[in-house]
């Protein structure tokens, strides 16, 4: 019996060693020589140095003068990247067909002149609760609350988004979408240097 537990013993510590220590060392170590600012969470600064998000993980606008993302299905606090999931709920839910009603007054009530029909992802939640991005036509929806909110022209707002766009990747992946944070930082940006 000693003689197979010997190997046994000496394989899993060598296989422990190979897979636990050394290939996370090397795939760790490539991803910072590659791919710094990926490897350490996409992270976003200010003009101050400050880091005030991620590319990858929304976080909560509600201020009328900011560009708004989809709603966060996380819990017990919106974009909360520990607990990524989305809610659930079919289409035919009372549950969901309740919550997209109450987002839907809200944004009337934050822009009651605004009669163009509400882009589905500022009502919906994504699949994972944490995404950063809205349409290009979710950015055009919100661009008169933030015009009147910071006395700014619409043509400005548009030349942001426009800017801020990300196209299909590959010319063929995905579909245009414009990272809320990104574009906000660029409003923020613009403003301080009016």
């Amino acid at each position: 019996m000693i003689k197979h537990l010997k190997p046994a013993i000496i394989l899993f510590v060598l296989l422990t060693v190979i897979t636990g220590v050394i290939y996370p060392a090397v795939v760790t170590g490539l991803a910072q020589l590659l791919f710094p600012t990926q490897a350490n969470g996409s992270l976003m600064t200010d003009s101050h140095g400050k880091v005030t998000g991620s590319t990858l993980i929304g976080q909560p606008f509600n201020d009328p003068s900011y560009f708004w993302g989809r709603p966060s299905a996380t819990s017990p606090f919106p974009y909360n990247a520990s607990a990524s999931s989305g809610s659930n709920l079919g289409p035919t839910n009372p549950a969901l067909i309740d919550a997209v009603k109450a987002r839907l007054q809200v944004l009337k009530n934050a822009d009651p002149k605004n009669n163009t029909p509400v882009p589905v992802d500022l009502v919906t939640a994504s699949a994972s609760g944490l995404d950063p991005h809205i349409s290009p036509a979710a950015a055009d929806y919100q661009i008169n609350r933030i015009a009147k909110a910071r006395n700014l022209k619409p043509e400005l707002l548009h030349a942001l988004i426009a800017k801020n766009t990300e196209h299909r990747q590959l010319g063929l992946l995905g579909e245009p979408r414009v990272n809320v944070l990104t574009l906000n930082l660029a409003l923020d940006a613009y403003v301080t240097k009016k």
